[in-house]
């Protein structure tokens, strides 16, 4: 069954579970990556027994946390990526992968490299994959943005009724401002006591005013 006709029987938390549950590739790697192999010619001898061992150590492991990805005997490569650094994701797929009903899980960061950062491969359930890291990410850039904002309002209030610090950030344009308003304030004043009339002089008794 495919993962659209699953996804309308199962809830998201379910669609979560079932993805945090994957930890080893299909079996149908294994067929795709020997056919692969064969049609590399004479480079099977070396192709072949490598993809072995990358398809019998290739683990996977979903938390709360990222994607946790470890390959390798001898050589051995381990990556860590949290939800926080995902800038996007994508499905890429050949033809040999869709006629097996695979596809690769690019998950690419803002590290300024054109690959991607981690490739989840070897899975049936990729549109799952990808829409369950779409959802935590999403979740974690929008509790990051509104932390941010709370932060900023929370300081910006501070300033405005005159307790707590400037944040270190906006504090070179905060002071601009308030430098500002002072000296608007202070030229305001003068303006006024310049265009002030001068007090007339008091009018004693018998003594006719001055015009």
């Amino acid at each position: 069954m495919a993962y659209g006709q699953d996804s309308r029987a199962m809830g998201a938390e379910e669609v979560a579970a079932k993805v945090k549950a994957m930890e080893r590739p299909e079996p149908a790697l294994w067929t795709y990556y020997i056919i692969r192999a064969v049609l590399s010619g004479p480079g099977i001898l070396i192709t072949l027994p490598y993809l072995y061992f990358r398809y019998h150590t290739l683990r996977y492991r979903f938390d709360e946390e990222g994607i946790h990805m470890k390959v390798g005997i001898l050589f051995r490569r381990e990556i860590n990526l949290t939800y926080a650094r995902i800038q996007d994701i994508h499905l890429k797929s050949g033809l040999l992968q869709r006629w097996f009903g695979l596809a690769n899980v690019e998950v690419q960061t803002a590290s300024g490299s054109s690959g991607a950062e981690l490739v989840v491969e070897g899975f049936k359930d990729y549109e799952a994959i990808r829409d369950v890291l779409y959802t935590k990410m999403r979740g974690y850039h929008a509790r990051q943005s509104q932390a941010s904002l709370t932060s900023s309002g929370d300081a910006l209030m501070d300033v405005a009724s005159g307790s707590g610090e400037i944040p270190s950030a906006p504090a070179e344009a905060v002071g601009l401002l308030l430098s500002i308003r002072d000296e608007l304030r202070r030229t305001r004043e003068a303006l006024e006591k310049r265009h002030d009339p001068a007090p007339l002089p008091p009018v004693l008794p018998g003594s006719t005013p001055h015009v």
